[in-house]
């Protein structure tokens, strides 16, 4: 079961092969940005231009590979950004067939019409989600975000799995190299994206799942000082922990180095005379073969000091307004995944299936007390479990060490039990707003809109004006949107948008803080 489950992580986190199959009809007209490096042509729709495959980094290749990011490099003519570029390397899922193609520190640029240097508009830099393993940019169209919310939409792809987070002794950059990918498309942003009509000094930085616990990290990162000024973080609360493994978490470096050893030794160089020239001579195949199917950055190390909930915890980040949050159905995808894998949860079974996966002495009788299941009602009690130890209330920690430090904070809580599914196929039981479900309600997921009500387009404007008014004032707040007040928990749901004080949750927090 334990590896069906850590199988069932990576798939739960990336959007899967839906998410990313974009159809390409007849080109839309064209048009031209020059930015430090060369002249970029992008593409005009209806109220909006978009400029894709931008590189903000050199490829890291060669000697480059497990490098900190170089400059990218500049290009003669005119170079054309209307297609997508290459994903990073990952298998196949979210992105059909995977990718093997080390050349792919780009990024993505969505600007309304009437954006320009004379009015710059609030940008917003977009970190995806997938594990730290899989994922691109490119699967989340912006349009919608960028000419509603009239902001510029940034979506970046950045290394991931080992060609992202390898640590190696006596590699400078060990276990973030990811990290410091996001960081240099930061830099960018503030060097050029005025070109494109977007507020150089006004950069709110955001992502969901593993993007969400990225955008914790450049708050726990030195190096990311001044890089942003606002942070949106969605499902990837910075309170994560590796023995809570359906959501993104840090490691120490030490233990990075010793998955880096046993990766080397895996992929025949664990004896050799240099190891890193070996590493650097394996295929992008083999090695994502032998890579482990969960990634997570190091800290104790210079771009990382300290794991990021541990640095917010003792006042060790930087202050920027934040807009924090989860889904209220978090795990039950993935315990409708495991349940399909052939793990029946019934009251027979719930004591092993949580042994499973709470092997902690002591801990899986209390969460059997805890969490009692009945009859039918299975799947969805392992999915609250789930969601409550990873998600909800990692997050409410979070939220509260947030506030602590006097940061201005506003927590939501996405409530759509009838969200679009994001895969294909019928669950074994209801899914509510499991993890992701938000997203359809931000962007296009592959460039095409999900099918929705009209309360749930209604929903979807509401959420698009709260994140782009927060971007532009640090304040979610607007005429256009029902009132958010501090200290509460917003609720999302179709024609239901309404605060709710933290007890109303019912999320077991108390219970989770006792057993961490």
């Amino acid at each position: 079961m334990h590896t069906r489950h850590r199988v069932l992580t990576t798939l739960g986190c990336a959007l899967t092969a839906v998410l990313a199959t974009t159809a390409w009809s007849v080109p839309p007209p064209a048009t031209e940005v020059r930015v430090h490096d060369g002249v970029v042509r992008g593409a005009a729709h209806d109220g909006y231009r978009t400029f894709e495959g931008i590189p903000y980094a050199a490829p890291p290749v060669g000697r480059l590979r497990w490098a900190p990011p170089r400059p990218a490099a500049p290009w003669p003519g005119v170079r054309d950004a209307t297609r997508p570029a290459s994903a990073c390397p990952q298998p196949a899922g979210e992105v059909p067939g995977g990718s093997t193609d080390e050349d792919c520190l780009h990024l993505n640029v969505t600007t309304p019409d009437g954006a320009g240097p004379d009015r710059p508009r609030p940008v917003i830099v977009w970190l995806h989600g997938g594990g730290l393993t899989t994922g691109a940019g490119s699967s989340y169209d912006a349009h919608r975000m960028a000419t509603r919310g009239d902001v510029v939409v940034v979506t970046v792809d950045y290394r991931l799995g080992a060609l992202g987070f390898l640590a190696h002794a006596g590699l400078p950059g060990s276990g973030t190299f990811g990290l410091a990918d996001q960081q240099a498309a930061l830099r960018w942003v503030r060097a050029e994206i005025g070109a494109f009509g977007g507020d150089a000094r006004n950069v709110t930085l955001a992502g969901e799942s593993a993007g969400g616990y990225s955008v914790c990290a450049q708050l726990a990162s030195p190096a990311a000082a001044g890089l942003f000024d606002r942070a949106i973080i969605e499902s990837g609360p910075c309170a994560g922990s590796p023995d809570r493994p359906f959501a993104p978490s840090s490691v120490t470096l030490s233990t990075a180095r010793a998955t880096g050893a046993a990766l080397a030794a895996k992929v025949g160089c664990g004896e050799a005379r240099d190891t890193t020239a070996c590493l650097r001579r394996v295929s992008v195949p083999r090695l994502l073969a032998a890579q482990d199917t969960d990634q997570q950055p190091a800290h104790d190390t210079p771009l990382l000091p300290a794991d990021p909930g541990v640095a917010i915890t003792a006042d060790r980040f930087h202050h920027v307004p934040v807009l924090i949050g989860n889904n209220h159905d978090e795990g039950n995808g993935w315990a409708a995944g495991i349940i399909q894998a052939g793990n029946p949860v019934t009251p027979e079974t719930w004591p092993d299936v949580v042994s499973a996966f709470f092997p902690t002495p002591g801990q899986a009788k209390a969460i059997v007390h805890e969490y009692p299941v009945h009859h039918s009602d299975g799947g969805p009690v392992f999915g609250a479990v789930i969601g409550d130890a990873n998600f909800a209330c990692p997050t409410a920690r979070t939220d509260t060490a947030l506030r602590a430090a006097q940061v201005p904070t506003w927590r939501y809580e996405f409530a759509d039990e009838h969200a679009p599914p994001l895969t294909p196929g019928t669950p074994p039981f209801p899914l509510g707003a499991p993890h992701a479900s938000e997203l359809p309600y931000l962007f296009d997921l592959g460039g095409r809109p999900r099918d929705m009500t009209a309360a749930q387009h209604r929903l979807a404007d509401t959420m698009i004006d709260y994140w782009t008014h927060f971007a532009g004032t640090a304040d979610p707040n607007s005429p256009a949107s029902p009132k958010w007040p501090r200290n509460t928990v917003l609720s999302l749901a179709p024609d239901r948008v309404t605060p709710t004080r933290t007890a109303e949750l019912r999320h077991h927090c108390a219970f989770w803080g006792a057993h961490r």
